[in-house]
């Protein structure tokens, strides 16, 4: 692999939250994902529903991956805009993430905001990958 995943033990465990502190590319190309949302192929929002959004996004976020010959084992660091982010929301966005990388999250940055380009978007992920 061309980047190792870690948490420091001086550190809390943050993988329940759904990420990792550090991602250390060593080798390799990055390839920068723009943000990716619930988006039909006309780019239309799928889903008024938050958790179905989460999904639809992540997918698509797996669809610009493969584009590019990676997969989700290949993203370092996410960041993920998440329109009036609370606890609950928190839930499902770090239950996702654990479906797909399991005890190895990528490094993240949650933010909440206001809105995002679309009155109907309530969830957003970009990311950086690393192409061997």
């Amino acid at each position: 692999m061309s980047f190792t995943i870690s948490n420091p033990p001086a550190l809390h465990d943050p993988v329940a939250f759904g990420y990792s502190h550090l991602a250390t590319v060593t080798s390799g190309r990055l390839v920068i994902v723009a943000g990716q949302y619930a988006s039909d192929d006309s780019g239309h929002v799928v889903s008024p529903d938050f958790a179905d959004q989460v999904d639809r996004s992540l997918a698509n976020l797996r669809t610009a991956l493969r584009a590019a010959g990676l997969d989700y084992q290949d993203v370092a660091q996410i960041r993920t805009f998440i329109v009036d982010h609370g606890p609950d929301k928190l839930s499902v966005v770090a239950t996702a993430i654990g479906r797909i990388w399991g005890d190895r999250p990528p490094a993240q940055t949650l933010l909440g905001v206001a809105a995002l380009a679309l009155p109907d978007m309530l969830f957003e992920v970009d990311a950086i990958a690393v192409q061997p």
